[in-house]
């Protein structure tokens, strides 16, 4: 349950430092780029920021048991777990919502849209 707890605050934190596209707004009809704007990030929910960063916690909770057994004994194996654990799940969200933003970016182009960053 903690674990599951930590993996939510932990995407809920990186979400918070998601970006919004920059476009060149020359010549753009802006209420329409809103709404595909919305239909584009409706597209991006696909992609699970929560099952990458579970995903990522137990590899890194795994990898981390690993390593600390190795160096140590079953408490530095169950530090090794929690830091693991903490860190893979902030890089399998942080994946996540670097694939969300690339997925709205990309269907904006497709729309028409010039989008600079």
């Amino acid at each position: 349950m903690r674990l599951r707890i930590a993996i939510c605050a932990i995407a809920l934190l990186v979400a918070g430092c998601a970006n919004k596209p920059i476009i060149d707004t020359k010549g753009v009809n802006m209420a329409k780029y809103d709404t595909d704007l919305v239909e584009c990030d409706t597209y991006a929910d696909q992609v699970h920021i929560t099952r990458r960063a579970a995903g990522g916690a137990v590899a890194g909770a795994v990898l981390g048991a690993v390593v600390g057994a190795v160096v140590g004994n079953s408490e530095t194996a169950a530090a090794g777990a929690g830091a693991g654990g903490a860190g893979g799940a902030y890089n399998g969200a942080d994946r996540a919502l670097r694939e969300k933003d690339h997925v709205v970016k990309n269907c904006l182009r497709h729309r028409g849209y010039v989008v600079l960053n």
